[in-house]
């Protein structure tokens, strides 16, 4: 009962500091609303790239446009979400260059969770807001009946987008408190994930597909799952079942991705070495 009364309490704190932070980027709305706007441009020409994409070539690797529209969307909103709830490990190298993370250890509130509540990324508003409108366009498009399996297997596959691609950068966060400047892998990564995480990857050679499957996951964010939901599982370059436990391999990769950031953390000396 103690450990359950603690969670809550936790929880009740965090949601505190969120509307603090909250606020605290409101008093400042001109660059509230820039940061929102920064959000919609980045996705919005997103779109617009691939909307010229499937004027020219109509079917990519098999699949019809509103399937690959489905990819496109489910990868859009599911990084709105991450940018939301797990963003801020992306900035990592920041803070430990900053001397933040020194002061973390010293209060009684884990370090991972100090991290995600160091400030409210307002430009996850501008993403939600694409990410939602798209995919409730792709939705409509898409021939396919919407019962319940497929809707929950749907928002699975969103959540497991996101937790994917918060087990990623997590990961490679861990390096930041060892190497500040491995933020450059990160953004490396992340304009891999917005250059090829759109597409089916049936489109690229089986080398980078398979790299995009077993060393970066890029697959497992919104390709599988929406393979699946459209029934295109054949030449994925894994069995149908793996594709579809696309959502459970995403919450296991997140839970080992915060064991290495936790060991991490163990090895951790601080700005001064």
């Amino acid at each position: 009962m103690d450990s359950v009364n603690r969670f809550f309490a936790a929880w009740r704190v965090a949601r505190r500091i969120i509307a603090l932070t909250f606020r605290a980027r409101l008093e400042y709305r001109a660059e509230f609303l820039m940061n929102v706007g920064i959000g919609i441009v980045w996705q919005v020409s997103i779109i617009v790239f691939a909307t010229v994409l499937l004027g020219r070539f109509p079917g990519m690797g098999g699949w019809p446009s509103d399937a690959v529209l489905l990819i496109a969307a489910m990868r859009m909103l599911s990084h709105g979400l991450f940018v939301l709830c797990f963003g801020r490990v992306y900035f990592l190298s920041q803070f430990v260059q900053e001397g933040l993370v020194d002061g973390f250890l010293l209060r009684p509130m884990p370090v991972h969770r100090q991290v995600q509540l160091a400030y409210f990324p307002t430009n996850a508003i501008g993403d939600l807001l694409v990410g939602v409108s798209m995919f409730t366009g792709a939705v409509w498009s898409i021939d396919l009946d919407w019962t319940l399996p497929r809707i929950g297997y749907v928002i699975a596959g969103l959540l497991g987008g996101m937790l994917m691609e918060a087990a990623i950068f997590t990961a490679l966060s861990s390096l930041h408190l060892r190497f500040p400047a491995a933020q450059a892998w990160s953004i490396w990564t992340e304009e891999l994930l917005a250059t090829f995480g759109n597409y089916p990857l049936k489109i690229l050679p089986g080398v980078i597909s398979g790299a995009f499957t077993f060393l970066l996951p890029l697959a497992f964010i919104a390709y599988f799952p929406a393979a699946v939901l459209t029934g295109h599982t054949t030449g994925l370059g894994v069995p149908g079942a793996v594709a579809a436990a696309a959502p459970l391999i995403a919450l296991a990769a997140y839970v080992a991705s915060r064991y290495l950031w936790n060991w991490s953390l163990r090895h951790y000396t601080g700005v001064n070495g």
